[in-house]
């Protein structure tokens, strides 16, 4: 499937890199590394994942990692729209 990023995922992964980036460059791109392969397991079976409350957003888990990718489905495409670290509050389409 073809993939698409809103703005808003973009900068939040943008923002995740700086965050950890402070602390450890390395760690920063372990975790970044990990996202993207995220994206591309949601590109390959972009309907294997939970649904939200919202029946048009899914939501996939990272691996090792505790960030959840937020992302709809329409036709042949997957749009990436949020992404977030599970200690923050509940994103309002959760």
């Amino acid at each position: 499937m073809r993939l698409h990023y809103r703005a808003q995922a973009l900068a939040d992964i943008d923002a995740i890199e700086r965050y950890i980036e402070g602390r450890s460059p390395s760690g920063a791109r372990s975790v970044v590394r990990a996202i993207y392969a995220s994206i591309q397991l949601i590109a390959e079976h972009p309907l294997s994942y939970q649904r939200t409350d919202d029946p048009d957003i899914r939501v996939h888990a990272v691996q090792r990692y505790r960030y959840k990718i937020f992302y709809s489905v329409t036709g042949d495409a997957v749009e990436i729209i949020h992404v977030r670290h599970t200690s923050r509050r509940a994103w309002a389409g959760e």
